[in-house]
């Protein structure tokens, strides 16, 4: 028997007792909701980024779910993360000049939420690969995959690449934060109560705005990339 997802149902001769009969029944009748809203999870879920803009040394796909196989190697983001597989991130990584083998990162998905992003991004350093599942940020160093840092912004809710700074910008609701080539470059201060919008950014400064509660508006604001450090707040 299928259900409407396409799913094969095995069925069984019913020769027990009334409630036993009512228990199966239910069983298959949860089995086919879930599997419909897995289905239309997948249908409604918007496209990864891929970002590379960045020199990097690895090659990277997003799997449309775990293979059959596992490799030998395969590393879960982050190591502690209970029932992980349901909607994870599935990335296959390869490096371009080793002769490792490549490696499953499987990384936990964040937020079932088309606002957040899910993608994948080179970093300045050319070994490093940020994978992000539904605005939960992973930077894994590709050498050695059993290194990685989570961005603690959950969720993350943009990833901007400044390739003439050599910075990844993560975006947060209240805040800023800048990844380099040798880790957190500067994380800036409080720039809005709930949600930045970043206007642009020319010759080495940063334009946005950011929402204050008190006075219910939008305040515009810029910020020195080299260091985060906030030029001016409160003027247009």
């Amino acid at each position: 028997m299928e259900d409407k997802s396409g799913a094969q149902v095995h069925s069984r001769i019913l020769t027990s007792t009334p409630g036993e009969e009512a228990t199966f029944v239910l069983f298959i009748y949860h089995q086919i909701c879930r599997a419909e809203f897995e289905h239309l999870n997948d249908e409604d879920a918007p496209k990864p980024i891929i970002d590379r803009s960045f020199p990097h040394c690895w090659q990277a796909e997003i799997l449309a779910r775990p293979p059959l196989i596992l490799p030998p190697r395969r590393f879960i983001y982050p190591q502690a993360a209970e029932e992980v597989e349901r909607g994870a991130l599935e990335v296959l990584i390869r490096l371009d000049s080793s002769n490792a083998q490549p490696f499953l990162a499987t990384c936990a998905l964040g937020f079932r939420d088309p606002a957040v992003p899910t993608g994948l991004w080179s970093t300045p350093d050319p070994e490093e690969i940020c994978a992000v599942a539904g605005g939960y940020a992973y930077l894994i160093h590709t050498e050695a995959p059993e290194r990685f840092t989570m961005i603690a912004y959950r969720p993350v809710l943009q990833i901007r690449s400044v390739v003439e700074q050599s910075l990844l910008l993560f975006v947060g609701h209240h805040s800023i934060l800048a990844w380099g080539r040798e880790g957190q470059a500067w994380e800036s201060g409080k720039l809005s109560d709930e949600g930045i919008t970043i206007n642009g950014i020319e010759r080495g400064i940063l334009r946005g705005t950011g929402w204050e509660m008190m006075s219910d508006c939008e305040t515009p604001f810029a910020m020195d990339l080299r260091n985060g450090t906030l030029l001016r707040a409160g003027s247009s």
